[in-house]
């Protein structure tokens, strides 16, 4: 072959080969710009809300559900805000960095959450005396048991059917069988203030033969010109209507300014130690996360107070031997657990977040650090909803339903009920009852809507159903009618 014709042939081959390598380059610029042509994944609701929203609204969007909507949350309202913002208030403008779709989305998002709060507008009759109701099969009647008291909080069934009640405005009352109510005396002295007062009652496991009975309260002390409180419990004998041989067994440190968040449920559990609650007392960055002192905590004493030395934090150092688990933000609800002998527990979260907990063992429960709730002003005090190290809750309430009060139904008034928990709402006013499964709520109902506001339930020894509600206060039993 002639060396010419092999040397053009070759430098054809060389120009195709370039020609390639070109073509391909150009394809690859172009297909990398068209690219940038498509449109990019739309992103959901919720990842707007935890890119933008989070760090003043909380991590989650259930924080809307409580909100108190200064500017209205019709979704002409929402949109304008979301768009527009409200910058005297802090609150940016979205309309530049969101689609208006995206924002139609967020006002989707935004009202199906409210109608979380709807849910317990209750459409009904405020329940009287007599009132009778149906539930799972069951009807059941509301029956008067005492009145003409303030803010009923405690009580305690004695032998014969009769009662002790305890009222926050520092008075206490013997109930008899027949439906008297006696004054007593040997009362502590109450900061009967805020959430503060005479609070819960509990008799000895062996009442029978020592008549010994506990009574937690908010104690006080002048200091200069102010007067500080605490969370106290005194143990006292029952002599008729008097309680005789007072004595403190339990005071927790420090005493503080506040007027609220005692905490102060009270339960002997089966093995004789009596555990009480201590909320944080309104200083939530002091107390619940350190262990130097009582506040945002579950104690476990002796029948005497002194410590069992089985406690976690029993000897060590400054810490309060007491203490059996911490990070509780105002626990007011406390019941054993018919089968395991469980210490169950809820609290109020702050808005949103209400929590059911299983008390355990040196365990820590996360307040103020993890939370599914916010500040009642609307804005968020922390991002975290989980951490390691603590225990998240076996149940929680969005919106905060304002529990106080706890049982679990046990015998056979109420089969259909048996084994369920229930639990009193002071913000909405109705008794909460909790289907419980394999250690988890998979239904509830509300029993008694408007019923006022639910401080306590409790179950008598002979397997009725107690509740009280506040101004007026009101003791009632619950029945159920035939068969």
């Amino acid at each position: 072959m002639p060396r010419t014709y092999f040397n053009n042939r070759c430098s054809q081959l060389s120009i195709m080969k370039q020609a390639f390598i070109l073509l391909a380059g150009l394809g690859a610029v172009l297909l990398f710009q068209s690219s940038l042509w498509v449109e990019k994944p739309k992103r959901s609701p919720e990842q707007i809300f935890t890119q933008l929203c989070s760090g003043c609204h909380g991590e989650r969007m259930q924080a809307f559900v409580d909100r108190q909507w200064k500017h209205g949350n019709s979704p002409s309202e929402l949109t304008a805000s979301i768009t527009n913002g409200w910058a005297d208030k802090g609150m940016p403008a979205f309309g530049p960095t969101l689609s208006k779709k995206e924002i139609q989305n967020m006002v989707l998002y935004i009202r199906e959450g409210i109608k979380d709060v709807e849910k317990y507008s209750f459409k009904t009759d405020k329940p009287q005396d007599g009132t009778t109701f149906q539930s799972e099969g069951m009807t059941l009647k509301l029956e008067k048991v005492a009145d003409g008291l303030d803010s009923p909080w405690g009580l305690a069934f004695l032998p014969g059917g009769e009662m002790l009640i305890t009222d926050r405005n520092g008075k206490m009352y013997r109930r008899s069988a027949s439906g008297q109510l006696q004054a007593m005396s040997g009362v502590p002295a109450v900061l009967s203030e805020g959430q503060g007062g005479l609070l819960d009652v509990e008799l000895h496991p062996g009442f029978v033969q020592n008549q010994l009975v506990y009574i937690s309260y908010s104690a006080f002390k002048k200091e200069g010109e102010k007067t500080l409180s605490t969370t106290a419990v005194m143990r006292a004998r029952l002599d008729g209507t008097a309680l005789v041989d007072g004595k403190v067994i339990f005071e927790a440190q420090p005493y503080l300014p506040t007027r609220y968040h005692y905490g102060s449920r009270l339960e002997f559990s089966r093995d004789g130690f009596l555990y009480l609650s201590v909320g944080d007392r309104g200083m939530q960055n002091k107390n619940p996360q350190v262990l130097n002192t009582h506040g945002g905590k579950v104690h476990r004493i002796k029948d005497d107070g002194s410590i069992p030395t089985d406690n976690p934090f029993a000897g060590q150092g400054d810490a309060m031997g007491s203490t059996y688990s911490y990070g509780h933000r105002n626990p007011q609800g406390m019941a054993i657990h018919p089968e395991t002998g469980e210490i169950w527990t809820h609290e109020h979260g702050p808005r949103g977040g209400d929590e059911i907990n299983i008390v355990k063992k040196a365990h820590n429960y996360g307040w103020p650090v993890i939370s599914y709730g916010i500040n009642y002003d609307g804005t968020s005090f922390t991002k975290l909803t989980a951490k390691d190290g603590m225990d998240q809750p076996l149940h929680y309430w969005v919106p905060s339903i304002g529990p106080s009060g706890m049982v679990f139904v046990k015998g056979d008034r109420y089969p259909a009920w048996k084994g369920n928990l229930m639990v009193g709402s002071l913000r909405f006013e109705y008794l909460n009852r909790c289907v419980i499964k394999d250690g988890k709520v998979i239904k509830e109902e509300p029993v008694l809507p408007k019923v006022g506001r639910l401080r306590n339930v409790e179950m008598s020894p002979d397997g009725y159903l107690y509740i009280t509600v506040e101004q007026p206060g009101i003791v009632y039993r619950i029945e159920k009618v035939g068969a």
